[in-house]
């Protein structure tokens, strides 16, 4: 049985002062005053970081003009509700499974997600029979929701720190519950290597249901105060990391 979240599935940054001292000396014999010099006004710190919010960020999610071999679908409000609901038997492990849950980590000023997955099209010339099994092969495919979240100052630092974290704590197995449906995470390892944005924490993430190995895919990117998430699964039980679908959206956020 396919639990609920496989379904639908600090950096403390430090503030260097510089000042400028400036001295004179005066002759010993000369009978003079050191002519007072105002000293270099300190460096102004870099204001910080504004939020976007949910109708900025919508206009940034990777669509259908983007990916023209993906299917894009629109994510729910109630996909995202039932989603903070869930949580781990490790307090530790709970930001993990949230962010599974396409619940993003700290608290973003605005978020957006979209789900996706990839539609192969039977070529030209295909025989009826060929494309009924190009079509039944598309639904062990891997389906991916993409979430969004922008934050205040570091706040983007502090929610990818927090994932990772907790990625490397909760790496030898969890409990994670949803919708009053418990899973097993059996481990959590590397996912393969990502590329783009400013931070990126590719994982992989493997379940136990009802003893039926599953195997789903978490990517973070992080660019400037904005965290992509890709939470990816598949019906067939081995989803595939989306790269396709990450690049499109990391390029998309500049």
């Amino acid at each position: 049985m396919r639990t609920a979240i496989v379904r639908r599935t600090v950096m403390t940054a430090s503030a260097v002062s510089l000042a400028v001292l400036a001295t004179a000396c005066g002759s010993d014999k000369a009978d003079t005053k050191t002519d007072a010099k105002p000293s270099a006004p300190a460096t102004s710190a870099a204001p910080a970081a504004k939020g976007m919010t949910d109708a900025e960020l919508a206009k940034l999610l990777v669509t259908q003009a983007d990916l023209a071999d993906h299917t894009f679908k629109e994510s729910t409000p109630a996909e995202a509700a039932a989603g903070a609901t869930a949580t781990s038997d490790k307090p530790e492990c709970k930001v993990l499974v949230q962010t599974q849950a396409f619940v993003p980590a700290g608290a973003p000023s605005g978020t957006a997600r979209t789900k996706a997955i990839a539609t192969p099209k039977p070529a030209a010339g295909t025989s009826p029979e060929e494309a009924a099994k190009a079509i039944a092969g598309a639904l062990g495919s891997t389906a991916t929701t993409v979430t969004l979240a922008s934050y205040e100052a570091k706040g983007a630092e502090e929610a990818f720190a927090a994932v990772k974290t907790a990625s490397t704590k909760c790496s030898g197995g969890y409990a994670a519950t949803q919708d009053g449906e418990t899973t097993k995470i059996t481990k959590v390892t590397p996912g393969a290597a990502v590329t783009g944005g400013d931070e990126t924490l590719p994982l992989t993430v493997e379940v136990d249901a009802d003893g039926e190995k599953l195997t789903t895919q978490l990517v973070l990117v992080r660019k400037g105060n904005t965290v992509a998430t890709f939470s990816s699964l598949s019906l067939a039980g081995t989803a595939e990391q989306p790269k396709a679908l990450v690049d499109a959206q990391v390029k998309k956020l500049g």
